[in-house]
């Protein structure tokens, strides 16, 4: 299976090699890679290669996950840096500051 992968790209190889280490047993993990084989025949091997570099750099290497970023066209959104949280309202009469604590 992962032979398969490599020729898709070096990331669905990766996807396959994790989630088969993942398994207590990697025959636990076939019925997964299965579905991602029959996924990549649904969508373009660049759309899979991108959608297993997502999944990779998120965690979320599972079948359920690749089918979902592909079905949303995730992998086609860049991958850029995580958004910034945006900055604390400003303080006022109500907050109280760390002073108030000691």
């Amino acid at each position: 299976m992962v032979h398969w992968a490599e020729s898709i790209g070096p990331h669905t190889a990766r996807l396959f090699e994790r989630i088969l280490a993942d398994k207590p047993h990697p025959e636990m993990g076939y019925r997964g890679c299965l579905g991602i084989i029959r996924l990549a025949g649904r969508y373009s091997p660049i759309r899979m290669e991108a959608a297993a570099e997502r999944a990779l750099l998120t965690g979320a290497c599972r079948y359920q996950s690749v089918k979902s970023i592909l079905k949303n066209a995730l992998d086609q959104q860049p991958l850029g840096p995580p958004a910034v949280p945006p900055a604390p309202p400003s303080p006022h009469d109500n907050i109280r500051g760390a002073e108030y604590f000691e």
